[in-house]
């Protein structure tokens, strides 16, 4: 999770919960914080369109709470009631890639491809956004599948066809901010790893247009972060800590950065406050994949080698 993306691996890692990593919460009752009757549109104020109350609380659930099991629920509800809403598949299909099941993720991949290009008629801007989605995550599948040698020439080619369809939604509402929220973690991806990219202009789409603001804040954080701009990227992970404060994924990125800043420093002081939040965040535990735990760990131990080599 600290480490830096290469090419091949941005197609593979890039997925909807990386967008954040980016991705796309906390232990706490959702129906206090996530009241379906009131859901629909997680990114607009104004103008909502029509995505979905189970959708939209599943995109909660994750991105706002860290809930992982509760999102699971939510998203069999949104299949089954709203099951022409693209977003639903496009979480399931970054699910699926957390966990390793490479089936699933072909499954929700397709199907996000599917239901994005069936809304274009309807809803052509959520309809070519999605449609390219759809062809980012078929790129993951075909590097999971083929491998990295044999799979990166049809990943690319997806990733072209990814552009394009981000294109032609740009064209329909430049501003619109699910637009500029994805293909602002598209752009962060890109300009942390390859050296002619400017991360400055993907973070300025990110504060001028995208929302909802908590994604926001935490994309420029993980940017600032695999930049090795740490205070940087302390400011704006404690901005999203604001926000969503009971969500254990925050404070493993504030843990990452702060060990990362006082390794640097060589402060063990920096690396006890890392400790920590990687305790903050491993008390939620039970609400995290296992795999992302198991990493948390990791982390955590490694920090623990550092304040006491």
């Amino acid at each position: 999770m600290t480490k830096r993306f290469s090419l091949p691996q941005l197609v593979v890692s890039a997925q909807l919960t990386t967008f954040a990593q980016t991705a796309f919460a906390a232990v706490f009752a959702l129906s206090i914080w996530v009241n379906p009757s009131l859901a629909g549109d997680p990114f607009r104020d104004r103008e909502p369109h029509q995505i979905g109350d189970q959708t939209e609380a599943a995109f909660k659930a994750i991105f706002q709470q860290g809930n992982y099991p509760a999102a699971q629920r939510y998203l069999e509800q949104a299949i089954s009631k709203e099951p022409n809403e693209p977003l639903a598949y496009a979480m399931k299909a970054s699910l699926a890639y957390g966990n390793k099941d490479w089936a699933k993720l072909d499954t929700y991949s397709q199907k996000t491809l599917e239901t994005g290009q069936k809304l274009i008629p309807s809803d052509p801007l959520r309809g070519n956004l999605y449609t390219a989605v759809g062809h980012f995550l078929e790129g993951a599948v075909v590097i999971t599948r083929e491998g990295t040698v044999n799979g990166v020439p049809q990943a690319l080619g997806r990733l072209r066809q990814v552009y394009e369809y981000l294109d032609k939604a740009e064209a329909i509402s430049a501003n619109d901010p699910e637009l500029n929220l994805i293909k602002g973690y598209m752009d962060l991806l890109l300009a942390v790893n390859l050296p002619f990219a400017s991360p400055d202009q993907a973070i300025g789409r990110l504060e001028k247009n995208a929302a909802p603001g908590y994604l926001v804040d935490r994309g420029i954080a993980l940017a600032y972060r695999d930049l090795k701009r740490y205070p940087q990227a302390l400011e704006y992970v404690n901005r999203a800590i604001k926000t969503t404060s009971d969500n254990p994924e925050i404070y493993y990125l504030k843990a990452q950065i702060l060990k990362q800043l006082g390794q640097k420093e060589k402060n063990p002081q920096i690396i006890q406050e890392a400790i920590a939040n990687f305790d903050k965040a491993l008390t939620k535990k039970s609400q995290l994949p296992g795999d992302l735990v198991k990493q948390i760990e990791r982390e955590r131990r490694s920090a623990v080698s550092l304040k006491n080599p």
